[in-house]
């Protein structure tokens, strides 16, 4: 095969250990959706689908599997999109769907898809439905206008857009040292597999950028610390052996390395405080959060990280394993430590900046992270305009955390407006 004409992709060194962590509990999935200001014409989504995957072929795949990796393959069918379903992010079957690996929806004003990780990561994803956006927009009769996020389709697409960034990047020769302990977590009634309880607060990002700045942090450490103090004021009211409380900040590497790859390119770093030093205020977390993250977002550090996980991957052991053999010691290890090192996830997207004569067209965006196996508290942001939005995707049926968080920014003079998937 022709690596030129995109035929065919190799995993991105982040996404090789996806397929073995796929199972009926765990599902690697995540959603962004799209709120325009006019009802969808669902019969211009597919048109503009097909259009866009040409110009984005990393994600016009299907998974295929060697005898020593998985890899991606041209997916010769068409996919078509579908009316949206209660439950987001639910697993992808690798046999299911004619092989692709993402799914449309539509719904009223909004346009969805649910994303498998192992095709791209946030940013990735981001660029790929707010191109579909424009496709769509330009077919039912709109201006439109192009940028980083919204790609022309009439262009050819570039082999950087389907660089694997973390080999061109890892090249540190010191060693990353990571001791992570097992933490606590906010237990609930669980829902059935692949079930999920969907909490989305909609705000004023000029009031979160100020609050943020008021206290002298980032809109992302501020959320992250937030994170945190709702977990730890519920884990004093447990009365019980205290734990670790830790947040997971997945960090886009593009900002300090970079690249124009639309597959993943991220790494998650971890913030966290320890109970048993003694009693937290809002504040106290708030600067050490702000300083870990910090340190820890170091290109150096993030490099010697990357690095690190590379050299996993190429092990003369672990590269001539049977991907059988691999795929079965990824699901092993996972069963056992799962999200037993993280507390909470807090994935920011940030700001997307688009051409005005698309962004007039389009109310808001949102970002689901799929169902967590431990974590009741994953969370995804993401801003366009002055609309900042920040969902909860939560495994149990409880909404204690949630209710706490959004109640906090109530009170801290936030103005919240509340959806859900809930009953």
């Amino acid at each position: 095969m022709n690596s030129n004409s995109f035929d065919w992709f190799k995993l991105d060194n982040a996404a090789t250990i996806f397929p073995g962590q796929n199972s009926s509990t765990w599902s690697n999935v995540f959603r962004l959706g799209i709120q325009l200001k006019k009802e969808v014409e669902p019969e211009l989504i597919d048109k503009a689908l097909e259009n866009v995957l040409k110009r984005i072929p990393c994600f016009n795949v299907r998974i295929r599997s060697g005898f020593f990796w998985h890899y991606f393959e041209k997916n010769p069918e068409s996919i078509k999109s579908r009316p949206d379903v209660r439950n987001y992010c639910y697993r992808i079957k690798f046999k299911e769907d004619k092989g692709f690996l993402f799914r449309v929806f539509y719904l009223g004003k909004r346009i969805s898809i649910d994303v498998y990780h192992a095709l791209s990561d946030g940013y990735g994803a981001t660029v790929f439905i707010s191109t579909l956006i424009g496709e769509y927009l330009r077919l039912s009769g709109e201006k439109v206008s192009y940028n980083q996020y919204v790609l022309d389709p009439s262009e050819a697409p570039k082999k950087s857009e389907v660089e694997d960034a973390y080999c061109r990047y890892a090249n540190s020769k010191a060693p990353y040292n990571r001791k992570d302990k097992w933490v606590y977590h906010a237990a609930g009634t669980k829902l059935p597999k692949h079930m999920c309880n969907y909490t989305i607060g909609i705000m004023s990002f000029k009031q979160v950028h100020a609050l943020s700045k008021s206290y002298g942090v980032t809109v992302t450490e501020f959320f992250a610390s937030l994170l945190i103090y709702v977990h730890y004021k519920k884990q004093l009211q447990e009365k019980k052996k205290q734990r670790e409380i830790c947040a997971q900040i997945p960090v886009n590497l593009r900002k300090a390395f970079p690249s124009e790859t639309l597959r993943n390119f991220v790494l998650c770093l971890r913030v966290k405080i320890d109970p048993n030093l003694g009693e937290y205020t809002f504040e106290e977390i708030l600067r050490s959060v702000s300083l870990q993250l910090k340190l820890a977002n170091d290109p150096k550090l993030t490099n010697s990280l990357m690095t690190q996980n590379l050299k996993l991957e190429k092990n003369p052991v672990m590269k001539y394993l049977p991907v059988c053999i691999k795929d079965l010691g990824i699901s092993v290890s996972f069963v056992i430590t799962g999200e037993q090192t993280t507390t909470a996830l807090l994935s920011n997207l940030g700001s997307i900046a688009l051409p005005e004569d698309v962004a007039q067209h389009i109310d808001y965006y949102t970002f689901f992270t799929g169902p967590g196996k431990l974590n009741g508290a994953r969370c995804g942001a993401i801003t366009h305009g002055d609309k900042f939005v920040l969902s909860f995707s939560n495994c149990y049926e409880e909404s204690d955390i949630e209710r706490e968080f959004f109640t906090s920014l109530v009170k801290m003079g936030i103005h919240v407006k509340i959806e859900s998937n809930r009953n």
